[in-house]
Parts: C-alpha cells; sequence; structure tokens
C-alpha cells in the first residue's frame, strides 16, 4: 500500500466514485424496467471495476481510501445486479433465488463480520476475490442473455469460497489492513516470529 498521502481526486479514486454514482442509474433503470440501458450501464460500470485497480498500481496511486472506495463501489454494484434480476427477469430470480441468495451473503456476511470485529470495512481484495469479480460479469451476461446458468453457479460457489477465506482473514487479523493477497500470506499473524 503506498504510503504517500492520498489524492482523492485520483484516476483510479474517480473511476470508484463513478461506480458508486452509477449503482442508483442502474437501480433506476431496473425499476423503469428498462433492460438494455440496464446492461449498458452495468458494462460501464464493470469496466471501471477493472480499470480502477489496474490504474492504481500502475499509476501508483494505491491508498488505503482508495481500497475501501473500491470495495463500496464493488457492493453497491453487485447489490444493483442482484436487485436488477429481481426487477428485469423475475423468472430468471425465482430460478436462481438460492445461488442468488448465496451471493448476497457471500458479499455481506464478510462485511458485518469485519465491522463487528474490526469496526472498519473491509477491502482485503485477495487474488481469488480479483479472479471471482472477473468472472461474474461473464456469468450474469450469460445468465440473462443466454440463458445459461451453469457457469452462474460455479461461479457464486466460487464466490462462497472467496467469503469463507475473508471470514478467516477477518478471524485472524487483529488490525484492520488492505489487500491481503490471500490467507496464506498471513503466516505472520497466525505465527508471530519468536523474540531472541
Amino acid at each position: 500500500m503506498n504510503n504517500t498521502k492520498c489524492n482523492i481526486f485520483s484516476i483510479p479514486n474517480m473511476l470508484s466514485l463513478l461506480r458508486l454514482s452509477l449503482a442508483p442509474v442502474l437501480l433506476s433503470f431496473a425499476v423503469a424496467g428498462k433492460a438494455d440501458a440496464f446492461l449498458q450501464i452495468l458494462a460501464i460500470s464493470l469496466v471501471t471495476d477493472v480499470l480502477d485497480g489496474y490504474l492504481a498500481r500502475r499509476l501508483d496511486q494505491t491508498s488505503e481510501f482508495g481500497a475501501r472506495l473500491d470495495s463500496c463501489g464493488d457492493l453497491f454494484t453487485y447489490a444493483s445486479m442482484i436487485l436488477g434480476i429481481y426487477w428485469l427477469w423475475p423468472e430468471v430470480f425465482n430460478a436462481q433465488a438460492r445461488y442468488l441468495l448465496a451471493a448476497a451473503l457471500s458479499f455481506t456476511l464478510p462485511v458485518a463480520l469485519a465491522l463487528s470485529k474490526l469496526g472498519e470495512y473491509p477491502s482485503y481484495h485477495t487474488l481469488a476475490a480479483k479472479a471471482a469479480a472477473l468472472l461474474f460479469a461473464p456469468a450474469y451476461y450469460l445468465l440473462i442473455l443466454g440463458g445459461d446458468d451453469r457457469f452462474f453457479r460455479i461461479v457464486i460457489f466460487f464466490h462462497v469460497l472467496v467469503a469463507l477465506e475473508e471470514i478467516a482473514i477477518t478471524l485472524i487479523l487483529r488490525h484492520p489492513r488492505s489487500d491481503v493477497r490471500s490467507v496464506f500470506s498471513l503466516r505472520g499473524e497466525v505465527f508471530p516470529p519468536r523474540e531472541p
């Protein structure tokens, strides 16, 4: 994590803010029944999700604030995606209700535990979470546009595994931390080095 002073108006942070601002737009299109507009704006939102982390690292503009902003953007985007299915494609929602509930819990339970234990919103950005986020977009579009739920269900199962890892990270950590590569990178937290 970059220790320099956080520039709130950095390009990655502006992309995360854009994603946050697109969440109510997505919901308004969903409520209005505008499926095409919803999917188009969602595609823009998902592209900003990929770009903000990449640019933060590439431009050396990583910060605790940016990591938390990105995580909040993820939460609001995923919530909009689930609510979008509920309002725009109720038959898909009903057929996938168990998997959508698992998705919702995999996003909310790790957050609730981290807020309870550490007093802060988690922004671990594990390698598995990054992979799951990249897979969620194509799985979502395949489900909605192609009617193929197999890949979607596999990705939801992967998200559940990611949530279990994030819960384990929270249980291990004594203090809030961002950008944890994996639970295995916390060996020093579990087994602190012996003092001579």
